[in-house]
């Protein structure tokens, strides 16, 4: 049985975590649900870097592995029921038994253990939107199975949910903010963007050793999926503004944000490439799809990578890029497609055919877990 000397530095621990999340902004709920995004593309990325100065891990080629995936499902009770597509009546489960090999070097595979030893007494915060809590979901699983029921926790409030692994004194936390500045109700419940604005998000990044960034997807939507009804800078509003101009001021308030409130010498900063979504044909490209791409024929680089690369450019800060993008292009077969819910009954083609189809989010386990044992490597 644990001594109150041992027991004192847990409670204040976990104590300290509650009194953190004590000032949290008030979100819409309805925000929280996966995005039904209609983009039209496999998007793509050409490597900027990487952070592994011998190896560029984000060139490669997906391998099948049979010791894959790295954990079950129905024993991990921290993902959402969006992803958990065996549950939810996917037949196949090979996109489970992909592993991404790059071409001139490995990706060491993740242990629970090893990686909660190295982040002892340590904050890592995935900040974005639905598809980074995809990650997060992933990464809690990665880590949870090794620590024992009574040793784990995970807080819920606002923007922010936290896994706490208690007897490493160190924790993996999600916060919400999709478009990294603020997205606040006006009048008539309008959705205004202040592209000047962060802190109500900002606010939570604090006393974090590790960041994990990703911004991209909210500003893509079309006009008729606007994330917003108007944009604020200062005193002015815009009714239509150049999204890529929008992103580029909001990455701006964000990158000041960063030079002007964090040490390089405490918090490691990271910005999570875009995650492809393969939405052709109104959704349904990803449908019935069992193995990965074997090659592209458009590649091309988005506009937001261009002007992420601009950004990180005139920052004082060392902000690293993890590419995920271009490796999970391929991976057409990993997204839950219809499989996001429960079904007590055999589907037939009608059912089918009325049913959403998300190629957007990726089924858990799968691809976000190879987007975490890169993450493992480059920390």
């Amino acid at each position: 049985m644990a001594t109150s000397k041992h027991l004192f530095p847990l409670l204040l621990f976990v104590v300290s975590f509650c009194l953190s999340f004590i000032e949290s902004s008030r979100y819409d709920q309805e925000e929280l649900q996966w995005l039904d995004e209609k983009d039209d593309e496999i998007i793509m990325i050409q490597s900027r870097h990487s952070s592994l100065k011998s190896c560029d891990l984000s060139k490669g080629k997906w391998v099948i592995d049979q010791t894959y995936p790295l954990y079950n499902s129905t024993n991990c009770p921290y993902l959402s029921t969006s992803v958990t597509c065996q549950k939810n009546g996917r037949p196949d489960s090979d996109y489970e038994k992909w592993k991404w090999k790059p071409h001139a070097c490995s990706i060491p595979r993740f242990d629970a253990l090893d990686f909660l030893g190295r982040m002892r007494r340590k904050r890592i915060m995935l900040v974005g939107d639905s598809i980074m809590r995809n990650q997060w979901e992933s990464l809690v699983c990665l880590v949870q199975s090794v620590v024992p029921t009574a040793r784990k926790t995970v807080i819920y409030n606002g923007p922010t949910m936290a896994f706490l692994a208690l007897d490493y004194e160190m924790s993996i936390e999600f916060c919400w903010a999709p478009l990294l500045v603020e997205l606040r109700r006006g009048a008539d419940s309008k959705r205004i963007l202040h592209l000047d604005l962060i802190e109500e998000n900002a606010k939570y990044w604090r006393g974090v050793d590790v960041l994990v960034f990703d911004s991209a997807h909210w500003w893509t939507h079309s006009d008729k999926w606007s994330s917003w009804d108007f944009v604020m800078e200062g005193n002015n509003v815009y009714k239509n503004i150049n999204p890529t101009v929008a992103y580029e001021k909001g990455l701006m308030t964000w990158a000041k944000w960063i030079d002007l409130n964090l040490d390089p010498r405490r918090t490691r900063v990271i910005f999570r490439s875009m995650s492809p979504r393969h939405n052709r044909d109104n959704g349904w490209k990803c449908y019935n799809q069992k193995e990965p791409l074997e090659y592209f024929s458009r590649p091309h680089v988005p506009e937001q990578l261009v002007v992420l690369q601009k950004v990180l450019k005139r920052m004082e800060y060392p902000v690293y890029i993890q590419d995920i993008t271009t490796m999970s292009a391929f991976r057409r077969d990993g997204h839950p497609s219809i499989y996001t819910r429960a079904s007590g009954e055999k589907n037939n083609n009608q059912q089918l055919k009325d049913r959403n189809s998300d190629c957007s989010h990726w089924c858990l386990p799968g691809v976000p877990d190879t987007w975490n044992e890169v993450l493992n490597a480059m920390l």
